[in-house]
């Protein structure tokens, strides 16, 4: 059934730092494992598996690192999930009776809606973190 790992957390929060960059510009692994507080060699698998799934690009070198393969607004947290998680949105019903298969794939359906969202809401979310820092000093 669906549920968000923290593989997913993390991809998000790195996404989230290489959103947050100019347009063209590279993070290192290194960059992006201290600013978003996430284990190094775990964050090494999690860039790969996001690089193959199309969402982000490599270059190689000393001036190397990743960046966004689209924009933020084109990529949501569903897509995300889909690439880490290869069960995320599967068939959880274990049974042949036809109203458990129909009741299980509208579930489904309606859970993969909710994770629809792209990661450019992210920018929203920042803002009310700014605002709740200000308002709190």
């Amino acid at each position: 059934m669906i549920g968000i790992s923290t593989k997913t957390v993390y991809a998000v929060a790195a996404l989230h730092e290489l959103g947050s960059i100019e347009t063209g510009k590279v993070l290192k692994i290194k960059e992006i494992a201290a600013k978003a507080s996430i284990p190094q060699n775990f964050l090494e698998q999690i860039l790969l598996e996001l690089r193959k799934g199309g969402i982000l690009n490599s270059i190689k070198g000393a001036h190397g690192g990743y960046m966004l393969a689209k924009a933020l607004k084109d990529i949501t947290l569903k897509d995300i999930m889909e690439t880490l998680e290869s069960d995320a949105f599967s068939d959880v019903c274990k049974t042949d009776n036809p109203t458990l298969k129909l009741f299980w794939s509208d579930i489904i359906e309606r859970v993969g809606e909710v994770f629809d969202i792209p990661l450019s809401e992210l920018r929203n979310y920042q803002l009310k973190a700014n605002q709740a820092l200000n308002f709190s000093i």
